[in-house]
């Protein structure tokens, strides 16, 4: 796997237990010019975005699991998609919040921007900071699935994704949103109201919050839903669901928390 494959289109490759084996500089040849599909499960390759630079006509690209080792910063893998003008398909997910932004890399003026002019998909997990440097640069006119799944952060800023739900003309049409609390998480979701939907195509924005606490999970979502969050304006409808078990105290707590919640979105 260390010599050129150049008419291989597609590649999955997964990894499950605890050898976690580190692909070579030279895996591939560092070069993939057919390829339209990669997949990468729990897989550290150092040398991603090189590989990425060639692969200019990739219409799925996927990075789960992405271990600490893996890390790839976040201006690298900018760079490598300003290439993928056929790229439907964006998903990153990485395993632990310590594969953090160093905040004296992350660039002070305000980097210049492309178009990923095919992406209609984008599934994100990590820290807020990296969706933050990424989406800084990229706009997707075209998307209508967005999913961010948040680690716990006391303190979110996320104006990138603002600006990339406005500028995505399938977001403009979505009025009606549904927060859910769990145990271990909360959830924002947007959407058409019924009878827009196709359901042969997703259309839905999704903004997922790992935390525990109430308050911190209302707090959270406070700062994601500020004044400048740009699909408020739309709703028509707003349903809110709490799906743990109460005792009477945490059920007042809860009203409580969306009390202070709605007055934050409101």
């Amino acid at each position: 796997m260390q010599k050129p494959f150049p008419e291989l289109a597609e590649l999955d490759i997964s990894v499950y237990g605890d050898v976690v084996p580190v692909l070579p500089d030279s895996f591939l040849g560092g070069s993939a010019p057919r390829l339209r599909t990669l997949v990468l499960r729990s897989i550290p390759f150092p040398s991603m975005p090189k590989l990425l630079l060639s692969a200019n006509g990739l219409v799925t690209l996927t990075l789960v699991d992405i271990p600490d080792s893996g890390y790839t910063p976040p201006d690298a893998m900018a760079n490598a998609l300003t290439v993928m003008t056929r790229l439907e398909t964006l998903h990153l997910q990485f395993r632990s919040p310590r594969s953090h932004p160093d905040p004296e890399s992350r660039p002070l003026p305000p980097p210049t921007r492309f178009v990923l002019p095919a992406l209609t998909k984008l599934i994100f997990k990590g820290v807020h900071e990296y969706l933050e440097d990424l989406l800084a640069r990229i706009d997707a006119p075209l998307l209508h699935y967005l999913y961010v799944q948040f680690f716990m952060d006391l303190n979110f800023g996320v104006p990138p994704l603002h600006r990339l739900m406005g500028h995505a003309e399938e977001f403009r049409a979505f009025d009606h949103a549904e927060v859910l609390i769990f145990n271990q998480s909360i959830q924002l979701s947007l959407y058409p109201k019924t009878g827009v939907v196709d359901y042969h195509e997703l259309l839905e924005l999704q903004i997922n919050i790992v935390c525990r606490e109430l308050d911190w999970q209302l707090s959270s979502l406070a700062q994601v839903c500020s004044p400048s969050f740009p699909l408020i304006s739309a709703l028509e409808e707003l349903k809110m669901i709490a799906f743990y078990h109460h005792t009477g105290k945490a059920i007042w707590n809860t009203l409580n928390g969306w009390n202070f919640w709605t007055r934050s979105l409101l």
